[in-house]
C-alpha cells in the first residue's frame, strides 16, 4: 500500500513514528471527451485571453483574488517554506471524545496508519487506550498545503485518521431554503411510518450495497466492446511533410525571406533649384 505521508503523532510525551495510507478510493468510470468527427480526444490547453497565446507552467504564479480583479500574487518559495513549516510539527492529539458527539457532516476523508520504525509499541500503546476507553482523539495536522482537523480512531486491529471539516467549513442549516418548522402529522400516518422503518431495520452490512450504476456502465461498455459497436480509434495528427530535397527547402526559404523583407528607401532626386543654388554659392 502506498504511503502517502510519514510523520509522528503525539500525545502528551507519547510520540509514535507513522506512515499515513489512503483508506479508500475512486472507482468512478471515466469518461473521455471526444471530437465526434473524428474521434480525437479533447485536449484541454491553458491561455492567457489577453495575451491571446498558450501559457507554459513555468509562466502561472498562484494569487488570492481579495476583490474583483485585484489579486495578492503569492510567491512560490513563500509557499514551499510555510509548508515546510507545518509539516514538520507533530500530529497532535489536542482532545479526546466520544465518537457519537461528532455528528457525520464533518467527517471527509479517511487514512489508514501503520507504525513507521520503531513506533510498533507506541502504535499498540494508543491502540489499545482508545479501545479500552471508547474515546477518539482530536488532532491538527497538514496534509497537501492544507490545514486539517482530524479524528484519530480504531478501526478492527488499525489506527485510522479521519479528516474532518472545521466549523466554518460547515454551512449553517438555518441557511437551507424552505425548510418547514413544525408540520402536523397524523397519528395514524406517523405509526405506520414507524412500523415500516422496523421492518426495513437491520444490522449494517456494508457488503450487501452495491454500486448497480457503475456495474451496469461497465457491462455496457464490455457489450459494446465486444460486438465492435460504437469504438472508435483516435485519428493520428498528420506529421508535416519532409522535405525531399534540401537545397529545394533553403531555396524556398531564401525566396519567403526576401520578399518579407522591406525593400530600401531610394535616395530623393536632387531638383533643379537645389543644384542651381549650390552652383551660385560655388
Amino acid at each position: 500500500m502506498h504511503t502517502m505521508w510519514k510523520g509522528t503523532i503525539s500525545f502528551g510525551l507519547v510520540n509514535i513514528p507513522v506512515k499515513m495510507h489512503a483508506a479508500t478510493e475512486n472507482k468512478d468510470v471515466k469518461l473521455r471527451q471526444l471530437h465526434k468527427e473524428c474521434q480525437s480526444p479533447i485536449k484541454y490547453e491553458k491561455s492567457c485571453p489577453v495575451c491571446d497565446r498558450p501559457i507554459e507552467n513555468d509562466e502561472i504564479v498562484k494569487a488570492y483574488e481579495y476583490a474583483k480583479n485585484k489579486f495578492v500574487v503569492l510567491d512560490e518559495e513563500d509557499l514551499k517554506a510555510l509548508q515546510k513549516e507545518q509539516e514538520d510539527k507533530a500530529v497532535e492529539i489536542v482532545d479526546f471524545v466520544q465518537l457519537e458527539e461528532i455528528d457525520p457532516i464533518y467527517f471527509e476523508k479517511s487514512y489508514y496508519l501503520s507504525p513507521n520504525e520503531g513506533g510498533a509499541k507506541a502504535y499498540g500503546l494508543l491502540r489499545n487506550a482508545l479501545k479500552d476507553t471508547g474515546k477518539i482523539g482530536i488532532a491538527k495536522m497538514i496534509i497537501r498545503s492544507k490545514g486539517q482537523l482530524a479524528v484519530i480512531r480504531v478501526y478492527e486491529n488499525t489506527l485510522v485518521v479521519e479528516t474532518i471539516h472545521y466549523p466554518d467549513e460547515v454551512r449553517d442549516v438555518k441557511d437551507v431554503p424552505n425548510v418547514p418548522d413544525e408540520v402536523e402529522t397524523e397519528k395514524k400516518e406517523l405509526d405506520t411510518a414507524k412500523m415500516l422503518i422496523d421492518q426495513l431495520t437491520t444490522e449494517f452490512d456494508a457488503t450487501k450495497y452495491k454500486d448497480e450504476y457503475r456495474t451496469a456502465l461497465l457491462d455496457l461498455i464490455e457489450q459494446k466492446k465486444n460486438n465492435d459497436e460504437s469504438t472508435a480509434t483516435a485519428t493520428e495528427k498528420p506529421a508535416p511533410e519532409a522535405a525531399t530535397n534540401l537545397m529545394d527547402a533553403l531555396q524556398a526559404s531564401l525566396d519567403r525571406a526576401k520578399q518579407e523583407k522591406p525593400k530600401p528607401k531610394q535616395p530623393k532626386k536632387k531638383t533643379k533649384t537645389t543644384a542651381k543654388k549650390k552652383k551660385t554659392g560655388s
